[in-house]
């Protein structure tokens, strides 16, 4: 069985969670010291790592820079969690909508 395969029907993670579970705690600073170097408030963090706010682009910005990544990373994931949790909310309505085809 391949990672993916293992992976298949599981929602993208959002950000804050890898934050939370990956990121922070292989990085000598507290929260409260991150929250600092990224320039934000110490409970825009926490709801971020609650997953209770989204990555914004200025956070992704701050955090490409904080942890050498790059803001990409950021965004792509914020947008992978979004789009699955619009697609499940919205499987009933789009289930009923018709796909065109071109001519």
């Amino acid at each position: 069985m391949t990672r993916n395969s293992l992976m298949a029907g599981l929602p993208p993670t959002h950000p804050g969670g890898f934050l939370s579970r990956v990121v922070l705690p292989s990085l000598p600073v507290t929260k409260t010291r991150f929250a600092e170097m990224l320039g934000i408030t110490r409970q825009t963090l926490h709801n971020i790592l609650r997953e209770r706010a989204p990555i914004t682009t200025q956070v992704a910005v701050r955090l490409g820079k904080v942890c050498g990544n790059g803001p990409e990373i950021w965004l792509a994931m914020q947008q992978a969690h979004d789009l699955a949790k619009t697609e499940r909310e919205l499987a009933e309505v789009l289930s009923t909508l018709p796909t065109l085809h071109a001519a």
